[in-house]
This record gives C-alpha cells, sequence and structure tokens, in this order.
C-alpha cells in the first residue's frame, strides 16, 4: 500500500529523517487501517431495521436460509421478484454463520464497500501513485454516502461495490494500467478477463441488467474520448462472456423456469417500468442528484465543488486529458445522466458513482492542491465556519424556537462541529514544516471517525423513540399479545415491516377485513382514528417513551358509519 519511494518523498517534502519516514509509513498505515473498520463495520446493529427495504430484504435472506429454496425469494410465503437474490445469499449465509442479527444482514454491504474500496486503491496506486492510492483509502470510505449505504442491509452497496471491482478489471483489460515500469505480461491478460465477467456478473444478481448498461456506457464514452474503440471491444473477449455467464445466468434461467411470472415481474415491470415510468411513485426532477452528490461527499463537500470547478475549467481550456482520467469521468458521467434520466429516482441509484469521482478528487488534491493551495484553502475555510456557523445558529436558536427538541439539535451541532473541524484540519495542509501542521491533512479523517464511533449514542439522542419495530416488537412480547390477534393501524410502512420481522409473521393492517383482531397496535393516542372504528377500545400498559406506539385491547367492533347507532344499541341492552 506503501512504497518506499513515496514514504522517502513524503519525509523530504516534511523535512522528516528517516526515522521519522518510518513512523510516517506505521501511522498512515493504522490510520488507513481504522478508517476502513470504524467505517465500515463499526456499530453494523446499533439500530433497527428501518424503511422499507430493510426488514423486507432481511427477511427474504432468513427464509431462504430456513427453508433451504435459495432460487425463489418470498416474502411472507409469496414470490418476490423486486430484486435479484445476491444480497439475500450473503445475508442469509451470514445469518447461518453468526445468527440472525441485523450486524449480520449489514454484514454483505460492509464487505462489499471494503472490497470496493481496496480494488479502487490498487487502480489509484496503478494510475497515480501510492500518494492518490492512500488519499482515496482515507476520503472514500469518510463520506456519508459510504459510511450510510456500508451500514445498509440492501442492494445499493453490494451492486456498487461489485460494479467498481469489475470496472477496475475493465481498466486493465483497456491497457490503462501499463507503464514504462509494467513488466512485460502475456498479451492477454486472461486473469482479467475471468474477474471482468466474474464481478459484473455479480452485479447483475445484485440489481439486475443495469450493470451492463452503466459498464457498457462508461466504456462507451470512454472510447468516443479518447477514439480507442477498438480497444474496448476487447471488454467482449470470448473468456469474459463465459466467465459472467457462468456467474449470472444460472439463476435467472433457474428461476424463470420454477416461475413463469419472472420475467414480466422481475424484468418488465421492476426494470423497465422502473426507469421509463413513473409507476413507482419515485418522481424526482433531472438534477435531483445534485445535491444528492452534495450530501453523499460531507464532510468533503467542499473538495469536491472545488475540483469539479477547477477540473472543468482545466479540461475546458486544453480540451484534452489523459486516457487515466477519461475513464473515472467517463464512469462518473455516465452513471449520473443516465439515472437523471430515468422517471424514477432514489438516492441510493447513484452509489456507483461515488467510487469513481472520489478516484478523480484524490488525484486532483494530490496533483493540483500545491500548485492552486490558496483557492483551495480558501475554500475549505469557508466550508468550515459555514458549519461552525450552523452549529452556533443551532445553539442559540435551540432554547427559544427548536424547543421540545433539545436532544436532537445536540446531535446535529455536534455533527456540522466535527465537519468543520475536518475542513479546518485540511485546509492547514502542508502550512508549516517545522510544527504538528504538517500533519494536519492526513488528521482530518479524525473528525469523521470520532462521528462514526459516537454515532449510537447519537441516534440514541436523536430520536425521541426506536425508529424501527425492534422495541415495540420486545414490547408485544414482554407482554404476550398473541400476534394472531394482532392488527396494526396508522403505522408507518417501515415500522410495520420491520415489526413483521422481528415478530416472524406477518401483522395484518386494521381493516374491514381484519377488524376482528382482539388488539391494535397504532402510533396514536386514540382508536378513534382508526378505520373501521371500534365501537369501545381500552389501552393497555405499554412503553410509548421508547416505542412511539400506542396499544388497544378491542372492547367491541363497530364501524365509522354505524358506530352511534351501535353504540345506542349498546347502552339500551346495558
Amino acid at each position: 500500500m506503501l512504497d518506499s519511494q513515496s514514504v522517502d518523498t513524503f519525509a523530504q517534502t516534511s523535512g522528516s529523517s528517516p526515522a521519522t519516514s518510518v513512523i510516517a509509513k506505521i501511522g498512515w498505515g493504522a490510520l488507513i487501517v481504522a478508517t476502513l473498520y470504524i467505517c465500515y463495520f463499526s456499530h453494523l446493529g446499533a439500530i433497527g431495521f428501518v424503511g422499507p427495504d430493510e426488514p423486507r430484504y432481511a427477511w427474504i435472506a432468513r427464509d431462504m436460509m430456513e427453508t433451504g429454496d435459495w432460487v425463489t425469494p418470498r416474502l411472507y410465503g409469496k414470490p418476490w421478484f423486486e430484486k435479484p437474490p445476491l444480497l439475500y445469499w450473503a445475508a442469509g449465509l451470514c445469518f447461518k454463520w453468526f445468527g440472525v442479527s441485523e450486524t449480520a444482514a449489514r454484514l454483505p454491504s460492509a464487505i462489499s464497500a471494503l472490497m470496493a474500496t481496496l480494488a479502487l486503491a490498487w487502480l489509484a496506486l496503478r494510475l497515480y501513485g501510492a500518494e492518490t492510492a492512500r488519499w482515496l483509502l482515507l476520503l472514500l470510505p469518510t463520506t456519508v454516502g459510504m459510511i450510510g449505504f456500508s451500514h445498509a442491509a440492501a442492494t445499493d452497496m453490494p451492486f456498487s461495490g461489485m460494479l467498481t471491482i469489475a470496472m477496475v478489471c475493465a481498466a486493465v483489460i483497456l491497457g490503462l494500467t501499463r507503464d514504462e515500469n509494467t513488466p512485460i505480461l502475456p498479451r492477454t491478460p486472461w486473469l482479467a478477463f475471468i474477474l471482468f465477467g466474474f464481478f459484473l456478473g455479480l452485479a447483475v444478481l445484485a440489481k439486475g441488467p443495469a450493470a451492463i448498461i452503466l459498464c457498457g456506457g462508461a466504456v462507451f464514452l470512454w472510447a468516443l474520448f479518447t477514439k480507442r474503440g477498438r480497444d474496448a471491444l476487447r471488454l467482449l473477449h470470448p473468456l469474459g462472456i463465459v466467465a459472467f455467464c457462468a456467474t449470472a445466468l444460472p439463476w435467472y434461467i433457474v428461476c424463470a423456469r420454477r416461475n413463469p411470472d419472472f420475467f414480466r415481474v422481475f424484468i418488465i415491470e421492476h426494470n423497465f417500468k422502473r426507469y421509463l415510468t413513473p409507476e413507482f411513485q419515485h418522481i424526482q426532477p433531472f438534477w435531483f442528484y445534485a445535491p444528492v452528490l452534495l450530501v453523499a461527499f460531507l464532510p468533503w463537500t467542499a473538495l469536491l465543488i472545488w475540483f469539479s470547478v477547477h477540473g472543468a475549467i482545466q479540461l475546458w481550456r486544453t480540451r484534452c486529458a489523459k486516457e487515466s482520467t477519461w475513464f473515472p469521468i467517463c464512469w462518473a458521467v455516465f452513471c449520473i445522466v443516465f439515472f437523471s434520466v430515468s422517471q424514477s429516482k432514489l438516492p441510493g441509484y447513484i452509489l456507483p458513482a461515488l467510487p469513481a469521482i472520489t478516484l478523480l478528487i484524490s488525484h486532483q488534491y494530490v496533483s493540483k492542491a500545491i500548485v492552486h493551495r490558496k483557492s483551495f484553502r480558501l475554500l475549505l475555510v469557508l466550508a468550515s465556519f459555514l458549519f461552525l456557523a450552523l452549529l452556533a445558529i443551532i445553539v442559540m436558536t435551540t432554547p427559544h424556537v427548536l424547543r421540545g427538541h433539545e436532544r436532537a439539535s445536540v446531535v446535529v451541532a455536534t455533527v456540522f462541529g466535527l465537519m468543520g473541524a475536518a475542513n479546518l484540519l485540511l485546509a492547514f495542509d502542508g502550512a508549516s514544516h517545522k510544527s504538528f501542521l504538517r500533519f494536519s491533512a492526513p488528521a482530518s479523517v479524525l473528525p469523521a471517525l470520532l462521528a462514526v464511533l459516537l454515532s449510537k449514542s447519537f441516534i440514541e439522542r436523536y430520536f425521541q423513540w426506536d425508529p424501527s419495530g425492534r422495541t415495540i416488537a420486545r414490547e408485544l412480547q414482554s407482554k404476550n399479545i398473541p400476534t394472531g390477534d394482532l392488527a396494526v393501524g396508522k403505522l408507518d410502512r417501515g415500522r410495520h415491516y420491520s415489526l413483521n420481522f422481528y415478530l416472524h409473521e406477518e401483522i395484518q393492517d386494521w381493516n374491514g377485513e381484519s377488524s376482528d383482531r382482539q388488539y391494535v397496535l397504532t402510533n396514536t393516542h386514540t382508536c378513534r382514528a382508526l378505520d373501521p372504528v371500534p365501537l369501545a377500545c381500552e389501552p393497555l400498559p405499554f412503553d410509548e417513551t421508547s416505542t412511539g406506539a400506542f396499544l388497544f385491547h378491542v372492547v367491541m367492533r363497530g364501524s365509522a358509519r354505524g358506530a352511534d347507532t351501535d353504540r345506542r344499541q349498546v347502552q339500551k341492552k346495558e
């Protein structure tokens, strides 16, 4: 990861002795290992399954593990073809090996993030040198986007991770990693072809045919700008095609044979319709991914802005770039444009662009930040003051405007303070060769690591009650409430699915068909808001503070239309 030449260069530029260079080498290595572990693997189970996707994916993985059917994904006993099985397989195996838990379900995403980061660091080492690789290993894991999705039991990170490794193999096949110092290799990189087909096949198993489109579109753009169309065709080598087909096709073929409606549901509805029509209600404007990228690159958003503007200006002036630079540019641009055109947009779709953009940022930081140090440092200082100003605003307004949200305000203010500190440390990069400031640049990731280490405490302080269904399930089990007599009303979809997972049973909604249930769980203080309205219900002792929900025992069922009539009849009988 660190070669002797780069260490010597670091020692010379920092005015340090050979002994200090050894210390610097050890320090960089320790910092990188700590960054990778803390950002990707710490606190994986700090929070229960949240949102509508995590508990459903975890349910399917557990069902595969319990039934032994690793072909047909089933949700609540019914085939469910929204996503391919790679995440289900990985999470199911983790359940089998480590037990059913949130950590085991999210472990595949964390491992995918680690694999992608290491593969991209290797590419950075071959393309731009050890210094760029080191900075990529610090910057990419500490971004909000990579931390957040590596801690989610969702398909976004496995898809992005496998696609990233496939793109690294594509760069090898295209000859981008060769230079005058590269030893003579066989004309055809057989291993690169096999790995390219294998990881592209895994990406297709993670989320579908979009992997082929993203990879092919990025390489097509690269061939267009570099005029190397013949070299781009090398990706269609028979060995790579065989490896891809052997990896991706068996599941698709077997699943389609067992389930006749698989092609219609998965390919037509969840791929073509999701992309071409607003049927799934994820409608966003064309520019939606601009603010998403700004948030995803926190706390390094200032770096993203500075290098994007500087790189665009330089590219416009010179009208040319190295082939190794065009590759990540085309990779990132095609991904952003492709999903911006889509009629269905979610933040996770843009995740495959983050590694390519970070590769460019790391390279530009090492090669250009010193030349344009004044403007670079000015923007970072402004960004740090912006974060600190937001911190001050929150502190001053909380007692008056944000009353009742003091706990959440403390969390947000602390995060803004740490982001400001990270940018301020990076701004002093190279400010002095005779003081501790020469180590401020790599130390800039320490506030981000501290924020991740404190994330569990942040979550407990930020949320007034558990946003997942984990605490609700524990409370219901402690009260010995029979799940067969329970219905859910006025509870958001994500918590409902999460509750289903933890209770290991699909809890029905409170409606006309399930209104015979004896108990109803809701997020309102009264059961009069339910439809149909029970004639009479009594609240049961329940920990509303930690669950954010209320449990009622239905004494007498009724309907909104006939409630008054039924009440009179009951009164007459009494």
